[in-house]
């Protein structure tokens, strides 16, 4: 039996590890699960409320690492997870995406000598300037087995040296998530909260990266850009805690105010709820990684507000566009994305990559 530490940090972390460790559970003889929670997200609306909705157990262990800098984040959850490690003797550490508490745990367990699986390797945006590209690469050059979710992920691993064997493509346990939860979803009753119920079209937007909200000049271009988008259809914007603080500190809650009802401003949502608002809509509009993925899966058009991705496959395979932050760029997508809508699916977006990775621990351990 392998005894495996799950780490969880931030809201993306939850979705990709809540199928693993309910595999695990299924597979009790051969697997035992452990969770740990850095405390990253440590906002109870971005926090407890997923483990609820997507049935995750309790911590095992909690670090409650908070805010800080990268830096001071990074060592917290360092320094808290290390004794954790060295008590528990897990024969893996299972890792994934590419927040702080990914790459700090892995070099934990690289010092360590414990063995490291990083779920989602291999994606690249290929701007170093995105702290979370340099938390893919470090992890990944840290990680013994690198278990990835599209081809393109294989490619880049290569590329950069990484020996064959420590590679596994297992597909997108994201949607292993999306398509569990989706049944649970459709009981919320968020979408006639909302006032966009039955027959109604609708989009959403979620904005979070510093590039978008930490300056005023491209989140007033993102705004105009969704002022011209309402006037076509009304606009969703469940607003991330650190959005809504730049929005006040700049100025510009009047002008979202002024924009109501067709841009409506609430409060970030719980995951089954969000769930249930977003699969309704016309368009999505994020700057988000996995929502990029997530309407691939479900075939809803959606504009990115990124100049890149490292989910190139949401494109190529997928409804996803790269739009940036100007105005016009958005607007012209947007309109153009709900008269042309898209519909591919990537290989492996089945539902079924949790017992993948399942099988690729169990193998690489022999």
């Amino acid at each position: 039996m392998l005894k495996v530490i799950n780490v969880v940090g931030a809201r993306p972390n939850f979705m990709k590890v809540a199928p693993i460790v309910e595999a695990m559970r299924r597979r009790a003889t051969e697997f035992a699960p452990m969770v740990v929670h850095t405390g990253q997200h440590y906002d109870a609306r971005m926090s407890e409320a997923f483990f609820r909705d997507l049935a995750l157990p309790e911590p095992d262990a909690y670090l409650g690492v908070g805010s800080g800098s990268h830096a001071e984040q990074t060592a917290a959850v360092m320094q808290r997870f290390e004794p954790i490690v060295v008590a528990e003797k897990p024969d893996w550490v299972l890792v994934v995406g590419d927040v702080n508490s990914t790459l700090a745990c892995a070099l934990v367990c690289a010092k360590l000598g414990v063995r490291v699986a990083h779920v989602e390797a291999g994606l690249r945006s290929r701007d170093r300037t995105m702290p979370e590209e340099l938390n893919r690469l470090l992890t990944d050059q840290l990680s013994d087995l690198l278990l990835t979710p599209s081809p393109d992920a294989d490619e880049n691993l290569l590329a950069e040296n990484i020996p064959r064997e420590r590679i596994r493509f297992v597909g997108n346990v994201m949607i292993d998530s999306l398509y569990a939860q989706l049944e649970h979803a459709n009981r919320s009753r968020i979408r006639e909260e909302l006032g966009v119920g039955r027959g109604t079209d609708y989009a959403v937007v979620t904005l979070h990266r510093p590039s978008n909200v930490d300056e005023r000049a491209p989140l007033e271009r993102i705004l105009s850009a969704l002022e011209q988008i309402g006037a076509r259809l009304p606009v969703i914007f469940p607003a991330h805690p650190r959005t809504l603080c730049r929005l006040e500190e700049f100025g510009l809650m009047e002008r979202v105010a002024a924009l109501a009802p067709r841009l409506r401003l609430v409060e970030p949502l719980a995951y089954l709820d969000f769930l249930r608002l977003f699969s309704g809509a016309k368009l999505i509009l994020t700057d988000s990684g996995g929502i990029q993925e997530e309407t691939t899966a479900l075939s809803i058009p959606c504009l990115t507000l990124r100049e890149n991705t490292e989910r190139p496959i949401t494109i190529t395979h997928g409804t996803n566009r790269l739009v940036g932050t100007d105005t016009a760029t958005i607007t012209a997508a947007a309109f153009d994305a709900l008269a042309n809508p898209r519909e591919s699916l990537p290989p492996l977006w089945d539902g079924q990559a949790a017992d993948r990775i399942l099988n690729a621990l169990l193998e690489k351990q022999d």
